[in-house]
């Protein structure tokens, strides 16, 4: 009887709890989004270098059992077709996570330097505002790279800048890539990614959850490749609006669209999926997340 008298008690001072309690029940769950579908390309745009926007020239942007694939079926020659898939919502506060494998050899055509070479862009401009011969957009590229099996060091998860720059050990850094720390991995292997993008603030890369590279204020570099170049490299790339880049040289980089690389060799992704740190930092609000470190107060929802 005791029991019963207790349990009473108990859910009667629950009916009077604060409303906002109940609604935050779940408010440490990681939403985690999926930003592919696994069934075809929806919410994404495409940017190929020389072909119009949205054309997926030769059917290089695939999905296949799951799997986001860059192939080379059709192509006879590369021909600097450099391509990117962008998602269609820029973000500014996140973390994204990803699995990658490079698979098979590379397009006939393609670079040295690009076999088993690609890359995620984050921070980076929009697949509209690319110049039609653009090859790369002004962006952070988190450069994936895949052993040799030649018993060489390539570590993988690396920093490439095009047209941008960033802090590290309180200096700037002008390099266009910077290697991360990660192990080699050769062959076909799964490996498994995560980004960590705070604004302006910094960006970390995340190899099987070890953190391998980390870096500041990432901002626009007024060169594209190197500073040495004079602004040549802008041109050499295929981006002929160099003079509105190069007036922007300095400004951070607060957000920017996600984009997935195509640079001549085949390279199967899943999993991808991102979970966004700005939203609703009011405990009162239904979709209050206590994990969100960047406030927007228009994103609260209120019953």
């Amino acid at each position: 009887m005791k029991y019963a008298f207790l349990t009473i008690i108990c859910f009667i001072g629950a009916l009077f709890l604060p409303l906002d309690q109940s609604w935050n029940s779940n408010s440490e769950l990681e939403d985690w989004k999926p930003l592919f579908n696994g069934k075809d390309l929806s919410g994404w745009e495409i940017k190929i270098a020389d072909r119009p926007l949205n054309e997926n020239y030769l059917n290089t942007f695939q999905v296949e059992e799951g799997m986001l694939r860059v192939v080379y079926d059709e192509y006879q020659e590369f021909d600097d077709k450099y391509g990117h898939m962008y998602y269609e919502q820029p973000y500014s506060y996140y973390k994204l996570r990803f699995d990658y494998r490079f698979v098979g050899e590379q397009t006939p055509g393609g670079e040295d330097w690009n076999v088993r070479n690609s890359g995620i862009m984050v921070h980076s401009q929009s697949a509209a505002s690319n110049t039609f011969e653009q090859h790369f957009p002004v962006s952070i590229e988190v450069q994936l790279l895949g052993g040799l099996s030649d018993g060489k060091e390539r570590p993988t998860a690396n920093l490439c800048s095009p047209g941008t720059a960033v802090e590290r050990f309180g200096e700037m850094d002008y390099s266009h890539c910077i290697n991360s720390s990660s192990r080699t991995y050769d062959g076909d292997q799964w490996v498994s990614v995560e980004v960590v993008v705070m604004g302006e603030e910094y960006i970390a890369h995340l190899i099987e959850n070890d953190t391998v590279l980390k870096y500041e204020h990432p901002q626009i570099g007024g060169a594209f490749i190197s500073k040495s170049s004079n602004g040549t490299d802008w041109e050499s790339m295929g981006v002929t609006n160099k003079e509105e880049w190069i007036a922007k040289e300095g400004i951070l980089l607060k957000e920017g669209y996600i984009a997935v690389q195509a640079e001549s060799h085949p390279i199967d992704f899943k999993n991808i999926e991102l979970l966004n740190l700005c939203g609703c930092t009011d405990p009162k609000a239904v979709n209050y997340k206590s994990y969100f470190v960047k406030s927007d107060a228009k994103a609260c929802v209120y019953n």
